[in-house]
């Protein structure tokens, strides 16, 4: 049913499919350019996230992963897997502002009220915009935290086999050529788990991204409002107050905040998530018993406790962190500068 037929007049039908068409736009533009920015330290945290149940910790921290990547695998190893962020980090922010703005208006003609929103229903708007996110990004990120430990699967397998060697024997290489590309990788999701499959780790993709939304959104307009109340000489509450006339700066500085409070809101999810997912890549002989109960959300949630504590829940998120300050500014910058030239 459209707008129209609900009895919009047609100015309202235009604006909500133009501004939906914008929020696409903007939102795809401003993900893929900072996704090719902060890949090497996104699959650093998916490292540290995967060895945490590990008896034996290939890397110390951040640093000695992203220094040890690139000294064993060069650039290709830092930029393992980028095709399927790409296409996720497009579509999950494209999805993040229109669901979001779509959202509100559709609040707003809903509620009758003039005005902006109270925080409860920009919080649902966000909470909307990451629900919708969740569903698309769960298979991409399968593919590519299957693709960002397969050097450490290898290795393990290597030092497996190694054992079984005499010690004289010369260590057998690692055969990069063998490592299955992202497609190869889907199909065999496909075949092993149908498509529900494709799905494994929604329940903490659903956690971060909601989550993560209504905290991403609040704290950039929390700060904008803030910023630009100061600068107008008006109370942040004040109707007259106009967001869109923001400098550089301020968005850039919005943005990096906004980018601190989503990932540590709701980082064990994310944890439990990637552990969940590079299952079958880093414990095969729990993921290959017959017969043995399929790993839960909830059972890797707690095993990832049990084995470091808070630690554990935690691995990796000082460099993502790290990579979201600039990232998340990134994207704000691109999408409002987009926004005010073109919105």
């Amino acid at each position: 049913m459209t707008a129209h037929s609900q009895g919009l007049p047609p100015s309202d039908v235009e604006s909500l499919g133009a501004r939906g068409v914008k929020d696409i736009a903007f939102g795809s533009i401003a993900g893929m350019v900072s996704k090719v920015f902060e890949h090497p330290f996104d699959l650093c945290k998916v490292r540290l996230q995967a060895q945490v149940l590990d008896d034996v910790h290939r890397f110390n921290g951040p640093l000695h992963c992203l220094t040890q990547t690139w000294k064993l695998e060069g650039i290709r190893g830092l930029y393992r897997g980028l095709p399927f962020p790409v296409v996720g980090a497009i579509l999950e922010n494209a999805a993040l502002f229109m669901v979001y703005n779509q959202l509100q208006l559709g609040i707003k003609r809903i509620s009758g009220r003039p005005g902006d929103l109270t925080g409860p229903e920009k919080a649902l708007a966000a909470a909307g915009g990451g629900t919708v996110a969740s569903f698309i990004l769960t298979p991409l990120e399968l593919i590519k935290c299957k693709m960002q430990v397969q050097m450490m699967a290898a290795e393990s397998r290597q030092a497996t086999l190694s054992l079984s060697l005499p010690s004289t024997s010369t260590p057998i290489p690692i055969d990069r050529k063998s490592l299955q590309g992202p497609w190869s990788l889907f199909l065999q999701v496909l075949r092993n788990g149908g498509v529900c499959g494709l799905w494994l780790g929604q329940t903490g993709t659903f956690l971060r991204e909601a989550g993560g939304a209504m905290a991403w959104f609040g704290t950039k307009e929390w700060i904008c409002k803030r910023l630009a109340a100061q600068r107008q000489g008006l109370s942040p509450s004040d109707p007259l107050l106009d967001l869109k006339d923001l400098a550089m700066w301020e968005s850039a500085f919005a943005g990096a905040c906004a980018g601190v409070s989503y990932n540590i809101v709701l980082f064990p999810a994310d944890s439990t998530k990637s552990a969940l997912q590079t299952e079958e890549e880093m414990r095969p002989k729990k993921a290959g018993v017959a017969n043995s109960p399929k790993s839960t959300f909830i059972g890797t949630f707690k095993a990832l406790y049990r084995t470091r504590g808070l630690r554990g829940l935690y691995a990796g998120c000082g460099v993502t962190v790290a990579r979201a300050i600039p990232s998340s500014a990134m994207i704000f910058v691109i999408y409002d500068t987009l926004n005010k030239q073109f919105g």
